[in-house]
């Protein structure tokens, strides 16, 4: 898999790409389709080999990155990362998924701790970026805190199955993108892992997009079947033109929302 990657690294920068943003846990099998300690061992820290092999790549490339892994703080302290890499190779820092789900094949409680760095915003070459990591997106207070940091481009790298999420995967990140006035970039594993799990694999879908601050997609949805690149041209200008259009951020009325955050 990090061979495999580092191949779609080099195929995006000849056609011109500046910033790519891989599935969640890039590196390796979806493990939360099952409840296994072995998948302990995938985890390394953050920065760490995976995050110094891709900066090299970024450096090599002029590219920025972001690098969904599996992040160990020390034995036992576990958590579903992003790392962030400038253009330049420099590490800028590393957001951790906050919301962990557990049901049926998505046995995350089991591998994962919580999210505890907040939600940064990155300052890139390309522009300001944030990280939401698949689940998260079921919470639209984290994309707030990100349009309030000053994001004007938000990942939401994703391992997502048919089911119960299929019309959210359609109308969650669009709508976030609009409430909140910044691009989103969502991107989801594709096809089955039968070789690493057989009959309890799950079909992963695909359907990654972009989609900017007016909720419109940027471009085609890719494919639910079929492997790719998605490359899309962004003008993170339109972010101070939606914004001086529809003034959220100065109608907001954070004096009445004490009940959102009421344990």
């Amino acid at each position: 898999m990090l061979v495999k990657h580092e191949r779609f690294v080099a195929e995006a920068a000849s056609r011109g790409a500046q910033v790519i943003c891989f599935q969640e846990l890039f590196y390796g099998p979806y493990f939360g389709i099952v409840q296994d300690k072995k998948y302990y061992g995938y985890a390394e820290p953050v920065p760490g080999p995976v995050t110094e092999r891709f900066a090299a790549l970024a450096r090599q490339h002029q590219m920025v990155m972001v690098l969904p892994v599996y992040e160990e703080e020390q034995p036992g302290v576990l958590y579903n990362t992003a790392a962030v890499v400038d253009s330049d190779g420099t590490y800028l820092g590393k957001y951790r998924k906050h919301h962990i789900p557990h049901l049926d094949r998505f046995w995350e409680k089991f591998y994962f701790r919580p999210g505890n760095l907040g939600y940064p915003v990155f300052d890139t070459a390309v522009g300001k970026i944030g990280v939401y990591i698949c689940y998260d997106r079921h919470f639209p207070e984290g994309w707030r805190n990100y349009g309030l940091g000053g994001a004007e481009l938000v990942f939401n790298p994703s391992a997502t199955k048919p089911g119960l999420s299929n019309r959210l995967w359609e109308l969650e990140q669009p709508a976030a993108a609009a409430a909140n006035q910044y691009f989103v970039g969502a991107n989801n594993r594709i096809g089955s892992e039968t070789d690493e799990f057989g009959d309890q694999a799950v079909t992963f879908y695909g359907s990654s997009y972009f989609v900017d601050p007016h909720g419109n997609y940027v471009g085609e949805i890719a494919s639910e079947s079929d492997e790719e690149i998605v490359i899309r041209d962004l003008d993170l200008s339109l972010v101070r033109q939606v914004r001086d259009d529809w003034q959220f951020y100065r109608d907001r009325r954070p004096d009445t929302y004490g009940p959102i955050v009421a344990p």
